[in-house]
């Protein structure tokens, strides 16, 4: 890509540093290592070429997980955007930040949060932000320079007032309104009315240089350079919206799949390989995701979808279209890192905020609430390289979490934790990544406000929970918990609920759920669902 053509480069000057972490000055310090988290959007944990998928390819992403270290079984603490990515910057469970869906966060444990980049600022570092963020409160605090893709994340400078100054606002608005019927919100034709598109699928008309990837893309290689003869270590979170709905692609990527027919998958040079799982009775679903897969309207039209299975191929065509485009954008910032020589003292991450069904069990994008249980949907990527430093081609297959991210990136880069009044509550991987260190958790928990998912090594509980006032449509207890085995149910179509042989396996993982409760403050989900019943009262 061409850096004139995106006219953002970013001059590091005294000015452009003034920023101060609020937890301190930056002190003065010996060269850490710069981290990069290259951080994408609704990538389902095996649409990747290395995880043996049959039709998506990945070159760059397969080479970095040869190369590096990749964790098979993370997960993230809430299958929704903002709850995820709050935890993870916090280091704090959602329920304890009360971060349970996408709604503005405002609670005083997240407004007296120390963020990983603030944290990490006190420590010397300049940090960066290039892309979507979705954080509130003290979650977003911290940033020496942040650009995101969306105009109210970033006011002054972000990627829809910059297409617009390239002329190309009606292109970007024509994807944008593939999901939501009109252009977004940021520049001079904002709310300008245009179509929306079956599954949210519509080809894009920019050029490979203007998507959203590029932009973010274009940013961090810039810090790269920057930074090549600078003594300050830097973060920066290279964010991807993709391959996150509205499902754009590129047509360069779309026409390397065969979205005509089903067959045995793009690397057999054949047709799509049709997701397994994918016509499951839909009456055998959470009631959310079961009145979805029989709707004949509006954009997630999956009823319509059943009848013409044409519609589920543009998507998950186009889904994969969108992660080769993304693992484009990944080998572009590998290549700069070997050519200005910062590969050697530079941190690379690869992960995301949540997975996407992708055809799986019928269902199209991650359709948040309602459930919080299917693997497709929890499970996310996470792969760590670090020329010379990692052991490559190590997989991992213990259970870890995004809420590791934080402590772990402290304890790579030597950076002392912030002192605040609560610790973190994820753990740090940083011996495992170095030195294959097993990971001894019996558990993991995601949770949102209709469910909590416990999740061992070889079984899954989703208990529906009481989602009090605060989320009362929510509220699916009457369809029962959801037990699924993993070694005979890979694709998790058999609810074993009730079976008599299994029912001590659902008391353990019900003890374990007790016991996270026990561990883990619940007060920023208190505090949230006291605010909105205030506001119910006050309304009525």
């Amino acid at each position: 890509m061409n850096s004139t053509n995106l006219q953002l480069k970013i001059t590091l000057s005294l000015a452009a540093f003034s920023v101060v972490a609020p937890i301190g000055a930056k002190p003065k310090t010996t060269k850490k290592p710069n981290v990069i988290l290259i951080f994408s959007d609704q990538h389902k944990a095996d649409v990747f070429g290395y995880q043996g998928h049959p039709d998506v390819k990945t070159p760059n992403l397969d080479a970095m997980a040869k190369a590096g270290v990749v964790f098979n079984r993370a997960y993230c603490q809430n299958a929704i955007s903002a709850p995820s990515r709050m935890s993870m910057f916090t280091g704090l469970y959602p329920r304890t930040i009360g971060a349970m869906d996408n709604a503005p966060l405002t609670t005083n444990i997240v407004k007296n949060a120390v963020s990983l980049q603030a944290a990490l600022q006190a420590n010397g570092y300049d940090t960066y932000a290039f892309g979507k963020r979705h954080l509130d409160s003290g979650a977003d605090k911290g940033w020496t320079i942040e650009k995101s893709h969306l105009a109210k994340e970033s006011l002054s400078e972000n990627y829809v007032s910059w297409i617009e100054a390239q002329g190309l606002a009606d292109e970007f608005g024509e994807d944008w309104a593939a999901e939501f019927g009109k252009y977004p919100d940021g520049n001079s034709k904002a709310g300008t009315k245009f179509p929306t598109a079956k599954m949210g699928t519509r080809t894009t008309r920019l050029q490979e240089n203007m998507t959203m990837e590029a932009y973010s893309t274009e940013l961090t290689l810039d810090v790269i350079r920057n930074h090549k003869k600078s003594d300050t270590p830097f973060f920066c979170f290279t964010s991807f919206y993709r391959p996150h709905q509205p499902y754009n692609p590129l047509p360069k990527y779309l026409s390397m799949y065969d979205i005509t027919k089903w067959g045995k998958g793009t690397l057999q040079n054949d047709g799509l390989e049709m997701p397994e799982s994918m016509h499951q009775p839909a009456d055998e679903l959470p009631p959310m995701l079961s009145a979805l897969r029989k709707s004949k309207s509006g954009i997630w039209c999956l009823g319509l979808a059943a009848e013409d299975e044409q519609l589920y191929r543009n998507y998950i065509g186009s889904y994969y279209a969108l992660v080769t485009e993304i693992d484009a954008r990944v080998g572009d910032i590998f290549a700069e890192l070997e050519k200005t020589g910062m590969a050697e003292n530079t941190i690379v991450i690869y992960s995301s905020d949540h997975g996407d069904f992708v055809g799986g069990h019928g269902m199209i994008e991650k359709a948040a609430m309602g459930h919080n249980v299917y693997e497709e949907t929890l499970q996310v990527p996470m792969m760590f390289f670090w020329k010379g430093k990692f052991p490559a081609g190590y997989e991992n297959n213990d259970l870890v979490g995004l809420i590791d991210l934080y402590p772990t990136i402290m304890e790579l880069t030597g950076s002392k934790k912030p002192q605040t009044n609560y610790n973190l509550q994820g753990i740090s991987l940083a011996k495992t990544v170095t030195a294959k260190k097993q990971i001894n958790r019996n558990y993991m928990v995601s949770e949102n406000y209709s469910q909590a998912t416990v999740i061992t090594k070889d079984y899954k509980l989703g208990i529906m929970l009481d989602p009090t006032a605060a989320a009362a449509n929510r509220d699916y207890r009457e369809f029962g918990n959801m037990l699924f085995e993993r070694k005979s149910d890979k694709h998790e179509v058999k609810n074993r609920i009730n079976s008599t042989a299994l029912q001590p396996v659902i008391k353990k993982l019900t003890s374990y759920y007790a016991e996270f409760e026990k561990q883990i403050s619940d007060e920023g989900k208190a505090e949230m669902v006291k605010k909105h019943d205030a506001s119910t009262k006050k309304r009525n």
